[in-house]
């Protein structure tokens, strides 16, 4: 297990966009249908559902509604069929970004993640083109008030955590994607439920975005494709400074 790691903006998170309720609220619905279709709606033996409707809870989604997004895709009457997706491709500077998405429509999806890399000077590729360039990784993530940093991290590295990011506001636990759910219930078990849970495409190579106009354009392609409807997340492998961060994002 790593040491001490300050935050570094390797991976473009949902920020702006998740407090858009509705479209957070949409996403999370989502996943928890897929989850419950693919695996079965007993969260205990499903470990996707389980960390979809923590993350629901986390976001003050009613019981009634997650439910509901259980119930949609576990009926005999439901013919809709949700695909995941994932998408490859370059964006400014040559940063690699790995979309992933929950269609009805891949046909629909590609036609928009095509046309938004267009737009703002990328490329959409073939599937493997930039997937070496990072890893899946299940992701925890605390407020900094659960506990001090160092009691913290003690804990996570006795229970085979791989590493703890501190955030501005958060610790961010990174584990094997294979004991995920283990961890997940160990954390719970001296904490707490956690504010979110993912598993998501940690960057194995960064690229370093120095000049403002680059970094500009790349944030606004992440921001466009985490727009759209069918898009759940979106990762890239860059490293911009937190002084340039704060320029670009304070306009």
């Amino acid at each position: 297990m790593a040491g001490h790691s300050k935050f570094k903006n390797i991976m473009h998170r949902k920020g702006a966009q998740d407090k858009k309720r509705a479209k957070l609220f949409s996403r999370l619905i989502r996943e928890i249908s897929v989850a419950a279709k693919l695996a079965g709606n007993d969260p205990e033996s499903n470990p996707r559902l389980r960390t979809a409707i923590n993350n629901a809870l986390s976001a003050n989604m009613s019981k009634d509604n997650i439910d509901r997004a259980i119930k949609k895709n576990t009926s005999d009457s439901n013919d809709e069929q949700i695909q995941e997706i994932l998408y490859e491709g370059f964006g400014p500077n040559g940063v690699a970004i790995i979309i992933e998405c929950l269609t009805d429509n891949k046909n629909r999806s590609a036609s928009e993640i095509r046309s938004t890399f267009s737009k703002h000077n990328g490329n959409l590729g073939v599937s493997g083109c930039v997937k070496h360039n990072f890893e899946k990784v299940g992701v925890i993530s605390y407020s900094k008030d659960i506990d001090n940093f160092d009691s913290f991290f003690d804990y996570c590295a006795s229970i085979d955590a791989d590493d703890v990011l501190e955030g501005e506001n958060s610790f961010d636990v990174y584990t094997n994607i294979d004991l995920f759910n283990e961890i997940i219930l160990k954390l719970e078990e001296k904490y707490k439920l956690a504010n979110f849970t993912t598993m998501e495409w940690k960057p194995i190579n960064t690229i370093d975005v120095e000049n403002e106009d680059g970094a500009r354009g790349l944030m606004k392609l992440l921001e466009k494709l985490e727009d759209l409807d069918d898009v759940q997340n979106v990762s890239a492998n860059f490293n911009i400074s937190d002084s340039l961060m704060e320029k670009v994002l304070g306009e």
